[in-house]
């Protein structure tokens, strides 16, 4: 399993209008080219130096293979969706290659 990583820091001004369209419209999107099994949408706890807000959206996908179907078949397009936005927010991504998985299970005793 691989996990594609965008972190991305946007400018107060235009902070509600980007939320709203990454939850309405390019997560959804992302989601529909059915590269990815889910999406974790986070807020990074920073004070940044250069300002804005900081999140991390973490898309789920089976393999690197697939993931590069995403750069061939998808990327630039979903991309440039982000235009509205051009110049108000710095963008950094990331692959992660999920290694392990634990989960904590709360046990009764008999």
């Amino acid at each position: 399993m691989y996990i594609y990583n965008v972190t991305i820091n946007i400018e107060e001004t235009i902070h509600d209008r980007w939320l709203h369209w990454m939850k309405t419209e390019h997560i959804p999107a992302m989601l529909a080219t059915e590269k990815f099994s889910k999406a974790l949408l986070t807020r990074v706890i920073i004070e940044e130096e250069m300002g804005g807000i900081t999140y991390s959206v973490q898309y789920t996908t089976d393999s690197k293979a697939t993931l590069q179907k995403y750069y061939d078949e998808n990327a630039d397009e979903l991309r440039a969706q982000s235009k509205p936005f051009e110049g108000k927010f710095v963008a950094f991504r990331t692959e992660l290659e999920v290694i392990g998985e634990a989960h904590n299970e709360l046990f009764k005793k008999s």
